[in-house]
């Protein structure tokens, strides 16, 4: 019998709980830790399957770390993520092996990313045959050129080496190794932000069927907003290791609440000249603050055009405002 619980617990493939990633600082001929890099500060969330979850924010904000964190390519400081019920924190190696089939990643350099030394039917298809996907290099060869084709690359292609191919080739590479598996979770780590805009655009609508066809749900981070408002479901800022807001995509770029996203879509380029004539441009005053000794209270007082004497000594609170719109401010809660 299936019970209401169960049936929420099923909506959601990833949970995140108060997930933090610090990285030591360690000085001296002894290379003693004298302090932390909080890259990851107490982050949560879920993701609904099929769904796709964007992450924006400035760089250094802690956008890529988060994403490595939940997939385990960095071990974490203290949290835990829930993939389809199961904590990945707790699994053995041989378990965590055999959940990389269900969870990818597709890194922001794809030449770096790419084995040089390797032909592409082999990047794609190595990982088949370490999970026995497939059971032999014949039936992998084969397999991999399938994928290939369908991620918009011809079959000739496939004895060809990395450095043989464009970056967009070559993303449509790393694209082909993530889904050569059959996943379920995709984590996007700035996937198309080394490429030129028309082919950002050809990269984009490939995933965006990708996601069609499979079944897939992403975590796509990006600092560029407009790729986020396309393809995202729902939108989640990030400031200095924190998310401050998140919401549908309709909440946050039509009704931001957070002073931070307020800013940062101001700042966002539009193609209108009405609109680009009524536009509010807001400037932040001062630097973003170390993640090595961020500001007390609310990370964000520094720079916020409303900050109040509760914004330097109380951290707010990560409140729903509206129907599934969170927010971290003094101000939108309501205290000042």
């Amino acid at each position: 019998m299936t019970t209401a619980s169960d049936t929420m617990a099923s909506e959601y493939l990833v949970t995140v709980n108060n997930l933090k990633k610090y990285f030591p600082i360690k000085t001296g001929i002894i290379k003693r830790a004298t302090g932390n890099v909080k890259a990851v500060d107490g982050v949560s969330f879920k993701i609904k399957k099929g769904s796709v979850l964007g992450i924006v924010g400035e760089s250094g904000c802690g956008k890529s770390t988060l994403g490595r964190t939940m997939l385990r390519l960095l071990n974490p400081t203290e949290g835990e993520v829930e993939y389809d019920g199961q904590n990945i924190y707790n699994l053995n190696k041989n378990e965590i092996n055999r959940m990389r089939t269900k969870m990818q990643i597709i890194f922001q350099d794809p030449y770096s990313s790419l084995n040089p030394r390797l032909p592409v039917y082999e990047i794609v298809g190595e990982a088949m045959l370490q999970h026995n996907i497939v059971k032999s290099k014949k039936e992998m060869k084969e397999s991999a050129i399938e994928v290939i084709k369908k991620c918009g690359l011809f079959p000739e292609q496939a004895e060809r080496y990395p450095h043989q191919f464009s970056g967009g080739q070559r993303q449509r590479i790393c694209i082909a190794r993530a889904l050569a598996v059959n996943p379920e979770f995709i984590v996007c780590d700035e996937a198309v932000s080394a490429l030129d805009v028309s082919i950002q655009s050809q990269i984009i609508n490939l995933l965006k069927d990708a996601q069609e066809d499979f079944g897939l749900t992403y975590l796509f981070i990006s600092h560029d907003l407009s790729v986020v408002k396309f393809i995202s479901d729902e939108v989640a800022v990030m400031y200095l290791g924190q998310i401050v807001e998140k919401g549908s995509k309709n909440q946050i770029f039509t009704n931001p609440l957070h002073p931070y996203t307020e800013a940062l879509l101001s700042a966002a380029p539009t193609f209108d000249p009405a609109a680009a004539h009524n536009k509010k441009r807001i400037i932040l005053k001062g630097d973003i603050p170390s993640p090595a000794n961020p500001p007390k209270g609310c990370r964000f007082h520094t720079r916020c055009p409303y900050t109040a004497e509760v914004c330097r000594e109380k951290t707010p609170d990560y409140l729903e405002i509206n129907g599934g719109h969170y927010a971290m401010c003094h101000k939108v809660n309501g205290v000042i």
